[in-house]
């Protein structure tokens, strides 16, 4: 069905939109066609054009983030909603989970727990993937040239430091796949800049091919990591020092906007550095690392790899 999830495999078949309406994106006879033209000063509006046309959608808040989980979801104490990497029973009505919590239901969408964003958006986002599209984000003149010159053309749509292409068909997110250049479909949203110029394309093998990354062994060297005190209990066991050092590590990774793949190895390198030897660090805080990691478009494989790569950096 045009719009919907590609059903490649079962993480897909959880997605929260598992049959979304035909856009003006999709369809021969629409190729050409542009996107709804929503008023662009108001975020509610233009949120609900797009989901007229079956793009799910979400507000951002300043600095072009989503909105915090309300306190039920904090630190995905609920579980996570079921079309997550990781899925869970999260039914909050808020808009929680960053691009998991994008909808097509106006009736979500104007509901009395999104009204407050709303009011505080100075943005929308849409989900690519829900949509059934693949935005190539890319983020300087050099990625813009290396585009042109290796990719087919497509709907281009101006940004602050570069384009978003956009191809028909939905993909794994991946970021940094080179440099300036990150992949925004499943588990990931992009902010709506308007319809753009252009036909829109089928999604072409040469994009799939940019996001496989192969493990990239690393030769375990020993570096000294400090070690517990003597005759005493570890200074990390204090609970509200190691969580401090976590929440810190969660919003280094939640703040990166570009080199989000080198961003999460040094924050894992850094927190095995502080707590890799005295055994504080649990499977929850890990966790918690690897969360805020897939929000910003890693893949489980990914935090896997560079966490196994920053204990044999660190030979612990």
């Amino acid at each position: 069905m045009p719009g919907a999830y590609p059903a490649r495999d079962d993480r897909t078949s959880r997605q929260r939109h598992a049959a979304v309406p035909v856009s003006p994106l999709h369809g021969k006879e629409q190729e050409t066609t542009s996107m709804p033209q929503p008023v662009p000063t108001e975020p509610l509006a233009t949120a609900l054009a797009l989901a007229a046309s079956g793009v799910p959608v979400l507000p951002l808040r300043a600095g072009k983030m989503p909105f915090g989980n309300c306190p039920a979801c904090t630190r995905s104490a609920c579980g996570g909603r079921p079309n997550m990497l990781t899925a869970g029973p999260c039914e909050c009505p808020a808009p929680c989970h960053g691009w998991a919590a994008a909808t097509t239901d106006p009736t979500e969408i104007t509901s009395p727990p999104w009204a407050l964003a709303w009011r505080q958006a100075v943005a929308v986002a849409y989900h690519p993937g829900g949509a059934g599209l693949t935005v190539v984000d890319l983020d300087n003149t050099a990625a813009i040239t290396w585009a042109r010159a290796n990719l087919p053309a497509t709907r281009t749509v101006p940004t602050t430091r570069g384009e978003h292409w956009i191809y028909r068909g939905g993909m794994r997110s991946s970021n940094a796949i080179r440099p300036g250049m990150d992949i925004k479909s499943w588990m990931s949203y992009a902010r709506w800049l308007g319809p753009g110029t252009g036909t829109v394309t089928v999604l072409p093998e040469a994009v799939r091919t940019l996001a496989v990354k192969e493990p990239s062994a690393v030769r375990p060297t020993t570096v000294t990591v400090p070690a517990p005190a003597e005759g005493g209990q570890c200074r990390h066991r204090t609970p509200a020092y190691l969580d401090r050092g976590i929440a810190m590590a969660e919003q280094r990774i939640t703040a990166a906007s570009e080199g989000v793949h080198a961003t999460v190895y040094r924050t894992f390198l850094a927190v095995l550095s502080a707590h890799g030897r005295c055994g504080c660090l649990g499977e929850a805080h890990i966790a918690r690392l690897f969360i805020a990691a897939q929000a910003k478009g890693e893949s489980a494989r990914h935090c896997t790899d560079a966490w196994t790569n920053a204990r044999a950096r660190l030979g612990v």
